[in-house]
């Protein structure tokens, strides 16, 4: 299984980015997918789930800002970050759990993983 982020870059606090990611090898219909971002000096956190069945569940810092979404036929999953902030800035990870764990949240449940893309907002 491989996956492919892309989509970060530079862009000005107040903007929006969409990062997509594509996954090879695993249908996607099957998978839970992830979304985890990792700041400099900082743990890599937790963004957003979406389950195999389409539920979506958001980190507290990114909710009502950041939408997830996927296209089971293009085997791919999308991340519209809205209404950037600073604080966004991170290299963000996309994820994809084949056994479809309970705990979403946690990247130990993710057992194949992106090379990573970076976002950076700028105030």
């Amino acid at each position: 299984v491989q996956l492919q982020a892309s989509g970060g870059g530079l862009v000005q606090a107040g903007g929006s980015l969409r990062l997509s990611c594509l996954v090879s090898g695993r249908t996607l219909r099957d998978t839970n997918m992830g979304w985890f971002r990792q700041a400099p000096g900082k743990e890599r956190e937790f963004v957003v789930a979406i389950r195999w069945s389409g539920s979506t569940m958001y980190a507290e810092s990114v909710r009502g800002r950041f939408a997830a979404s996927r296209d089971n036929a293009k085997n791919t999953i999308y991340l519209q970050m809205n209404s950037l902030k600073p604080e966004d800035t991170a290299v963000y990870y996309c994820a994809a759990d084949s056994r479809r764990s309970v705990t979403v949240t946690n990247e130990r449940s993710y057992g194949y993983w992106g090379q990573g893309t970076q976002v950076t907002v700028s105030s």
